[in-house]
């Protein structure tokens, strides 16, 4: 197996990683969420990114030669192997938190899998296809949470406003790129994600301004997700969402 091919189900994995912990964090407000349709649409964003995992893993087990399945990388791998960013991982913590980081990874997500629709690998371009559509139906959803929790009682803006400090060093991460992914890019299979940044921030910055709140740029950017560096809070989150799997091996989806 050559650098190329290696480095390809490393980004895949990666990617898979990002839903796949994303989705159970989101499973999370499933029946705590504040009333039943708002319960429902979680849970069923959750699902849209499970389904976006699954995409990402099967594609890597396909590239791999199936020396494991999708199982082995989502259940049978510790926090250390987990690659995804960490802004994923994040506890939900309360609900202007949850939505804030929609909001963010919402807009993040339109833009980067439309780029990445051009993939040189058609297999990739695929999942970006379709997993774009559901990410512009999931900042229809996100983005008048945010105008209704700024907008409202002043409990709900200083919540909003919380969630903006606490998520402000950790949005970084999204546009740093590994030398191997650089690889990728040169190539035409990924996305430079650098090259988001700005446009990120302008419209990050120009929708929160509607509703005069305050997003500084930070210039502490924790990092580390990429290489298997994590929070606390990962191997808390994987100890329950493998448990069944690593108590009766051999389970699928």
């Amino acid at each position: 197996m050559n650098d190329k091919q290696q480095n390809t189900i490393r980004f895949l994995i990666g990617l898979g990683d990002d839903s796949v912990v994303l989705s159970h964090r989101l499973s999370e407000w499933c029946s705590n969420a504040p009333y039943l349709e708002e319960d429902i649409a979680l849970s069923n964003i959750a699902l849209d990114y499970i389904g976006r995992a699954r995409m990402f893993y099967q594609y890597a087990v396909e590239l791999e030669g199936n020396k494991r399945t999708e199982d082995d990388i989502a259940y049978l791998r510790n926090e250390r192997q987990y690659t995804n960013l960490l802004i994923h991982e994040l506890p939900i913590n309360d609900f202007a938190f949850t939505m804030v980081r929609q909001y963010f990874l919402d807009v993040f997500y339109c833009e980067y899998l439309k780029l990445l629709c051009d993939s040189s690998d058609e297999q990739i371009s695929a999942i970006a296809n379709k997993a774009v559509k559901e990410s512009r139906y999931h900042l229809k959803r996100s983005q008048p949470w945010i105008t209704q929790l700024a907008e409202g009682t002043s409990e709900s803006k200083e919540r909003i406003q919380l969630a903006l400090d606490e998520l402000e060093n950790f949005v970084g991460e999204m546009f740093l790129m590994e030398d191997w992914e650089l690889m990728l890019v040169d190539s035409g299979i990924a996305v430079d994600r650098k090259n988001l940044e700005a446009n990120w921030n302008s419209e990050v910055q120009a929708f929160l301004n509607k509703s005069e709140m305050c997003f500084p740029d930070s210039q502490l950017q924790i990092r580390g997700g990429r290489n298997g560096i994590h929070t606390e809070h990962l191997g808390h989150m994987l100890s329950e969402m493998q448990y069944i799997q690593r108590s009766m091996p051999g389970l699928e989806w």
